[in-house]
């Protein structure tokens, strides 16, 4: 392959290239707060009111005035009346997040009293305030609850319905055109065994569904014969999406012609990167919407999917960069890597260890399940020896 494909871009400097190109989404839309888990404000978000929007109790207990029981302890009770108004020598009873009257300033724990009839003995002395939560003690009308760009989690959820809050507006999602390629390729929907030399077209299906996980909507686009002008037609078709994945059809091969596509319709930014296993991907620009070309084989194309499509799916629908799940291990084996690629090792967890998997093998999709996530290599370092500490990437 380095005989052939001669360009090589680092990883470093192809993400620089491709996501200098790609525009944050401005489209919004409106939509009911239950289904805004992991959309992103478009907007900052202010409190229509006060919460608590009354004084309450946090306590059980009994609300009074804290001048009437001064000086109380258990070797100096003071008897209460339980009443249903505060008024000099009476209590209300309160529980946690109830209604603290007006004419109280203060909760007494039911801990510190004993019910005698109609009347508490009073066993404790409370101070103006304790036990009781101010309007506006969590949320103070017109603050600012959460700032634009903030990616929604159930709790925040929780918070907008609390300020009774029932709409919010939130960035739409990317639209990610999936165009799989391949004259051996061979439709999720024919279910009979495919003949020899034909395959099943999974990695339309596994794109599909990081987009989704990533934050994208998926459009799932009709497997493409290795055609030039077919496949130009395909592009075309899909220029209304915000970002367009091309699977297969990106090596060097006679009828791989996803990048010279790309470059007649737009610009080809770069062919060729220093990704193991992954090298052929491309990535361009046409008409303003990006273009991941991967490849191929699922392993392959999966790396390159992990290394550009998530973070360019991130950038385009607004979505902060979260940082990968990862765990610290030993390695049970040594991982070669390839000088001036960043290598990712697939490994198998294990108790407090990594075991390598198949280093090697762009086409094994498999291998990618059974292991429990990646060894990134960086292209200055050379493999890692058994017994080395590696931060292992999660893939889920």
């Amino acid at each position: 392959m380095d005989r052939i494909m001669k360009e090589r871009t680092s990883v470093g400097k192809a993400k620089e290239i491709f996501f200098e190109v790609i525009q944050p989404l401005e489209r919004t839309e409106i939509l009911e707060i239950q289904d805004c888990v992991g959309r992103v404000l478009s907007t900052s978000v202010l409190a229509p009111r006060n919460v608590p929007h009354y004084r309450r109790s946090a306590m059980d207990g009994f609300a009074v005035r804290s001048v009437d029981i001064i000086g109380a302890s258990s070797t100096n009770p003071v008897m209460l009346q339980v009443s249903d108004e505060i008024e000099e020598g009476a209590s209300v009873r309160v529980s946690t997040g109830a209604y603290v009257p007006d004419e109280a300033d203060a909760v007494l724990m039911l801990e510190d009293t004993i019910s005698i009839g109609d009347m508490i003995e009073v066993r404790a002395q409370v101070h103006p305030g304790k036990n009781v939560g101010d309007v506006g003690e969590d949320v103070r009308k017109n603050e600012i609850i959460f700032n634009k760009g903030h990616l929604l989690r159930s709790c925040d959820i929780a918070v907008l319905a609390s300020l009774g809050i029932s709409e919010i507006t939130v960035y739409a999602k990317p639209v990610v055109a999936i165009i799989p390629t391949g004259n051996d390729l061979i439709s999720l929907k024919d279910s009979e065994l495919p003949p020899a030399g034909k395959t099943l077209d999974i990695n339309s299906l596994m794109i599909g569904l990081y987009v989704t996980k990533w934050g994208g909507e998926p459009r799932y686009c009709d497997i493409v014969p290795e055609d030039r002008e077919l496949i130009k037609e395909a592009v075309n078709l899909n220029l209304d999406a915000d970002f367009i994945v091309i699977s297969g059809g990106t090596s060097v091969g006679e009828k791989d012609y996803v990048p010279d596509v790309v470059a007649s319709l737009g610009k080809k930014l770069v062919h060729g990167v220093g990704l193991s296993p992954g090298k052929p991907t491309a990535l361009g620009i046409i008409d303003d919407v990006p273009v991941l070309c991967m490849p191929g084989y699922p392993a392959a194309g999966l790396v390159a999917l992990f290394a550009f499509g998530k973070p360019a799916i991130q950038k385009a629908g607004n979505i902060p960069a979260m940082p990968d799940l990862t765990v610290k291990v030993r390695l049970s084996g040594k991982i070669n890597s390839r000088e001036g690629y960043v290598s990712y090792a697939r490994v198998i967890l294990e108790d407090s260890t990594a075991r390598p998997l198949m280093t090697a093998g762009a086409g094994i999709l498999s291998s990618i399940a059974k292991s429990g996530g990646f060894v990134i290599i960086p292209e200055n370092v050379e493999g890692y020896e058994e017994g080395n500490e590696v931060e292992v990437v999660l893939i889920e």
